[in-house]
């Protein structure tokens, strides 16, 4: 009999801003870069776990920003999970879009620090979730005519 995978998802915001010019806020490791996100809690919709885990690992408030209902990115992998004994999962990620309101300070709780990022495609960051995220944001806002100054 054939077990089905564990199925997990994590949601989370890119998080934008226009000054000092145009940038996205990505969160850094020892080796690598993240975004905020994490995994989904019971009773919780896509949105707020994503709002929930920005404001756990940057202190951003969700009234400081201007969330964007029409973009969405989704991505789904297999990984495996130390605390499911090292068994593969299914996982996907939901990648939401906010716009900062107004300058915020990021305090940072489960990364060792933070970077905003300018916005200058195309971005070779972390093959895996981010690049593929950027490259359909890039469309995204070209699509609703951003222009994106080289």
């Amino acid at each position: 009999m054939a077990t089905t995978m564990r199925q997990m998802k994590s949601c989370g915001i890119i998080v934008m801003r226009t000054e000092p010019q145009l940038s996205f806020l990505l969160m850094q490791k020892p080796n690598s870069y993240d975004l905020p996100k994490g995994h989904i809690e019971a009773g919780e919709d896509e949105w707020s776990c994503a709002l929930r885990e920005l404001h756990e690992e940057t202190g951003i408030e969700a009234s400081t920003l201007h969330l964007d209902e029409e973009f969405r990115f989704t991505d789904t992998y297999q990984t495996r999970y130390k605390r499911f004994g090292g068994k593969k999962v299914n996982k996907t990620v939901v990648i939401f879009l906010a716009w900062l309101k107004q300058e915020v300070n990021v305090k940072v709780s489960e990364h060792s620090s933070f970077a905003w990022v300018e916005w200058n495609p195309p971005h070779a960051i972390q093959k895996k979730i981010i690049d593929p995220l950027l490259q359909q944001l890039e469309g995204y806002l070209l699509e609703k005519g951003f222009k994106i100054i080289m």
